[in-house]
């Protein structure tokens, strides 16, 4: 769900280049490929397998002239990419710190959802050096780690422009929130209406229906 609401919450205008930091098995370039009208979709990714994977979805759904997989470390995404080479960076970056949470015993999947390899600030780092004078971060995060993403993000010179908290019930603790950032914006930050995920009867909102109907079936 966290890529799904990711990719309807960013957008990449035509002629935009869109960078996904973190992009597992490739899941949110494809969507976004779908969904904009953006130049080209670049993926990073540091473990080998997950990339592998990513590329053959890319290749099953015929899209290599529009997406490409890189297998890289994100704490060098600026060297590998060089500065400003991007008008769009998405993520959907590792929510826990060190051993908070429980820990997998599948080291793909811990790597997804911890900090092991890097942390938030690593991401926002190389996101303020790989994106270009006004260009947008979206990212999709825990609530409980607000307070530190908004500061990290202004230290960084990516002003905060809008936010939406994603809650699973409507009375309910919210337990996402999706965020948009500016490289070099001005102070102001919209925050949208809430999106609740389930009705009482444990169906889904009917915003979260039309959500799903707009994905495109990637299988």
């Amino acid at each position: 769900m966290d890529a799904v609401l990711l990719s309807s919450y960013a957008k990449v205008k035509k002629n935009e280049k869109a960078l996904d930091l973190g992009t597992g098995t490739g899941i949110l370039p494809i969507l976004l490929e779908a969904k904009n009208e953006g130049l080209h979709y670049t993926g990073l990714e540091i473990q080998e397998e997950s990339a592998d994977m990513a590329r053959r979805s890319v290749a099953y759904n015929r899209l290599q002239e529009k997406i490409e997989i890189i297998t890289g470390d994100i704490k060098e995404a600026a060297g590998i990419f060089g500065a400003a080479s991007f008008e769009v960076i998405t993520t959907n970056p590792p929510y826990m710190i060190g051993e908070h949470g429980l820990k997998n015993d599948n080291e793909a999947l811990y790597i997804a959802r911890h900090e092991a390899l890097c942390t938030l600030d690593d991401i926002l780092r190389e996101s303020s050096r790989l994106l270009k004078p006004k260009g947008r971060l979206y990212m999709v995060h825990r609530p409980f780690r607000l307070p530190e993403i908004l500061a990290k993000m202004m230290e960084y010179r990516i002003e905060p422009k809008r936010m939406r908290l994603v809650y699973p019930y409507v009375d309910k603790e919210p337990n996402m929130v999706l965020i948009e950032g500016l490289r070099g914006g001005k102070p102001r930050m919209t925050v949208e209406p809430p999106l609740i995920v389930y009705q009482k009867n444990g169906e889904y909102t009917e915003e979260l229906v039309r959500i799903y109907e707009m994905q495109p079936d990637t299988n």
